[in-house]
């Protein structure tokens, strides 16, 4: 080939680049094109902030949950952690995640055939590069988890040695070109490029509006349908290996048993749910009377297969069970009491009247003090001396100085001993201390609820109550069928984040407790605590923090199921 042949083939694929680049940057198609460019660069902060403070937190704890971690990091144990906190239900919990994450296939895949149905989309296809995206999120995960461990171990290769800032860079680096970890690495690159090179392609040859949403649902399935069958694998194995340990001890450990009974109680009691709702929709008084008959046989045979429980409650780690006590003692001590108070408080508050603003301002003061301030004070007003505030506001009344934040015994306990009354053991209520911090906890988040109230009375109309008060409501009635209806989701609203909020509590209960108490006021959060800090025993800590995090989603959900239909939204 010639010079000149050479500078004309040059100039031609020169054109050729130049006419891709015009076509896909230029023109309508290039404005979208850049749109979406700028668009994902303008996330990509926020990506990696949710990854590195969200995402990678709550991966890590799960990691180490699965470990016998103390201070450093031990042998890969399994499930052993949250078996030794839960017993058996360990294993019901995993089973019941891989069985959500088939039915979550299943649910992906009935959206993607309604959503083709609807607009006369084959995009069946689209599965295959959804397969290349789903195994390009694997490789990334082994890749981390196998350069994890080698990051993790340089404190131990480090022992014994001058600990400067070469040799860590030194054993960083051989961590990252460990053998296993760059094939690894290599595999995640080689499918991340190929992923991209397809997405390319179909950008170029196949383009659809709802392509995009197509591909991300089908790479969502095949990310839950590896996903479901490898927990059924891997909590089966664990079974099997608690099964192999317990005979080598000459024990029984009725692992299957138990899953198998109280598995089956829980689908009961869920079938009795979907065929009580049913009833409601029935036309004719037989089918509505059959269903309703059905729900009660489904709810009765599930409650007696999950009479298991208690045994397996017995089994797991007391501390924990005495710990989930005291928080839903807790709980249910607060929630009611603050919503009710600051419903009251926004309602009067809320008319016009002289001095509300500065009633409004004194009400929220409480909540925006420091936690730790603010419960110290709270500890010294219901000190056990007899010069405490409290006390010596008692003593006005002839009632003798009490124990307080130090009172382990429980309130009805205390009552037994006062006025001669007959309390069983599971009867004693909370301890005194925890009344305490119940006390502290209402006073801090009723002026938070009441402004939350206030502003949700602020989009009640008032023609709404004026026309009630032409009609001749009382006041009585305008707040039992007007109000209170269209407060429904700021009660809503309130009662979620108040119930998650007691089940995370910790601040101002760890500054308030005391020894003497004898871990009456110990909720679930403070348990955790002192099995990472005092115990210094991790891989159960976390183990102990995701057993919180399904509780919380339990209960939400529940919330949800039960309150969120009552929501009247105007």
């Amino acid at each position: 080939m010639t010079q000149l042949e050479a500078t004309a083939a040059e100039r031609r694929s020169a054109r050729v680049g130049l006419s891709w680049f015009q076509r896909t940057f230029t023109g309508r198609r290039g404005r979208h094109v850049r749109e979406y460019l700028t668009g994902y660069f303008m996330i990509l902060p926020a990506a990696v902030l949710i990854f590195m403070f969200g995402i990678f937190p709550v991966g890590f704890a799960l990691y180490v949950s699965l470990h016998n971690w103390r201070l450093v990091r031990g042998d890969f144990i399994g499930l052993t952690n949250f078996v030794r906190a839960v017993d058996a239900l360990a294993y019901i919990f995993f089973f019941a995640i891989a069985i959500g994450a088939l039915v979550g296939v299943w649910f992906i895949l009935k959206r993607i055939r309604n959503q083709a149905q609807q607009n006369k989309d084959l995009p069946w296809l689209l599965a295959l590069p959804a397969a290349l995206y789903a195994a390009t999120i694997f490789s990334f995960l082994r890749w981390f988890l196998l350069l994890l461990p080698q990051v993790l171990d340089i404190p131990d290769k480090m022992r014994g040695l001058d600990r400067t800032r070469e040799l860590f860079l030194q054993f960083l680096g051989e961590a990252f070109r460990s053998e296993t970890v760059v094939h690894a690495f290599w595999l995640f690159i080689g499918l991340i490029l190929g992923s991209i090179f397809i997405a390319i392609l179909i950008g170029r040859f196949r383009r659809h509006p709802r392509q995009f949403s197509y591909q991300a649902l089908f790479t969502i399935a095949w990310l839950l349908a590896v996903t479901g069958p490898f927990l059924l694998w891997f909590t089966y194995s664990q079974a099997i290996e608690a099964y192999r340990v317990a005979l080598e001890n000459g024990t029984d450990p009725d692992i299957w048993p138990q899953v198998i009974t109280i598995g089956s109680g829980v689908l009961l009691l869920v079938l009795a749910w979907f065929v009580w709702r049913s009833a409601e929709g029935q036309t004719s008084n037989r089918a509505f009377w059959f269903r309703i008959l059905g729900a009660i046989i489904l709810l009765v045979g599930g409650w007696l297969l999950i009479s298991e429980l208690p045994a397996v409650i017995i089994s797991g780690d007391k501390d924990m069970w005495d710990g989930l006590k005291v928080t839903v003692f807790y709980s249910l001590g607060t929630v009611p009491f603050q919503l009710a108070i600051s419903m009251f408080l926004a309602i009067l508050l809320f008319q016009k009247m002289a001095g509300s603003e500065l009633f409004r301002m004194l009400y929220f003061l409480p909540y925006v003090t420091p936690f730790v301030a603010s419960a110290t004070v709270f500890r010294q007003m219901f000190s056990i001396r007899p010069q405490a505030p409290v006390n010596q506001a008692l003593k006005i009344f002839g009632i003798e100085p009490l124990a307080w934040i130090q009172e382990p015994k429980g309130i009805f306990q205390l009552l037994e001993n006062s006025i001669g009354l007959d309390v069983p053991a599971w009867a004693v209520g909370p301890s005194l201390a925890l009344v305490v911090i119940m006390i502290y906890s209402i006073w801090v988040f009723v002026g938070y609820d009441t402004v939350i109230y206030l502003a949700g009375l602020g989009n009640i109309s008032t023609e709404l109550i004026e026309a009630a008060e032409i009609d001749g409501a009382g006041r009585w009635q305008i707040f039992r069928q007007i109000i209170f209806p269209l407060l429904s989701p700021t009660t809503y609203f309130l009662t979620l984040i108040a119930i998650i909020g007691t089940f995370k509590a910790f601040a101002h209960i760890y500054v308030m407790r005391h020894e003497f108490s004898l871990g009456t006021v110990d909720t679930f959060s403070v348990t955790i605590f002192l099995e990472f800090f005092d115990k210094t025993r991790f891989g159960y800590a976390s183990a102990l923090a995701f057993v919180l995090f399904a509780i919380i989603l339990f209960l939400t959900l529940i919330n949800n199921r039960i309150q969120g239909t009552r929501v009247f939204y105007g």
